[in-house]
Formats: structure tokens, C-alpha cells, sequence
């Protein structure tokens, strides 16, 4: 089992920055490939970014990239979701999730995850 703790939610203005993280206890979180999904209200959970095992490949969603960093580092079994230039349409509840698959195809997925935080609200003002 692995418990998945978030942190870091909060208001910020639209431009600036927000940085979460997500402590794994349990089991090493260097044998997961690890995933940010979002959920806003009314709508879906979505995917944002995932990062392979041992951080060497990172993926995000088209409306994230060149804005949001995902990092990992396993000897603090901590993953990060580093959030600039936030805008008001990121508005959600984030979650952080784990996952034994490695494919890139699969990571986008929520299904394929087996581990999942509780989510800190993320609020970008205008």
C-alpha cells in the first residue's frame, strides 16, 4: 500500500506562482511513475502531468506545457507539481497519483493509477 499526502493548495492571482507537493509513505515511491490529475467543479478529473520512475521523462497535457514543472525525488519519496503563470481556468482540485505502469499512452489516464491522494483545492484569482 502507499498513502499519497498533497500539499500547497491555496489562492494565488492569476501570474503568479504555486507550488505543490506530494509525500508517498508506505512503500518507495521510485517503484511508481507518479501522476498530477485535476478535477474542477461540474467537470471531469483531468490529466495535467506524470513523470516516469526515476524522473528521467515527464509529460504534460498541451494546456500546462510551458508553465507547469512536475519533479520527483525519491530519496524523499516527495513528487512536486511547480504551477507559474497559473491562470483562472486552473482553478481545481488537485491530486496526486501513482501508478506500476510505465507506458506514456497509459499515464494520462486515471484508470491506470492504483494510488491516490485526497487533493488540495488550487484557487487562481483574476
Amino acid at each position: 500500500q502507499v498513502q499519497l499526502v498533497e500539499s500547497g493548495g491555496g489562492l494565488v492571482q492569476a501570474g503568479g506562482s504555486l507550488g505543490l507537493s506530494c509525500a508517498a509513505s508506505g512503500r518507495a515511491l521510485s517503484r511508481y511513475a507518479m501522476g498530477w490529475f485535476r478535477q474542477a467543479p461540474g467537470k471531469e478529473r483531468e490529466f495535467v502531468a506524470a513523470i516516469s520512475w526515476s524522473g528521467g521523462s515527464t509529460y504534460y497535457t498541451d494546456f500546462v506545457k510551458g508553465r507547469f514543472t512536475i519533479s520527483r525525488d525519491n530519496a524523499k519519496n516527495t513528487m512536486y507539481l511547480q504551477m507559474n503563470s497559473p491562470k483562472p481556468e486552473d482553478t481545481a482540485v488537485y491530486y496526486c497519483a501513482a501508478s506500476i505502469y510505465s507506458s506514456s499512452s497509459l499515464l494520462s489516464t486515471p484508470g491506470t493509477y492504483n494510488y491516490w491522494g485526497q487533493g488540495t483545492q488550487v484557487t487562481i484569482s483574476s
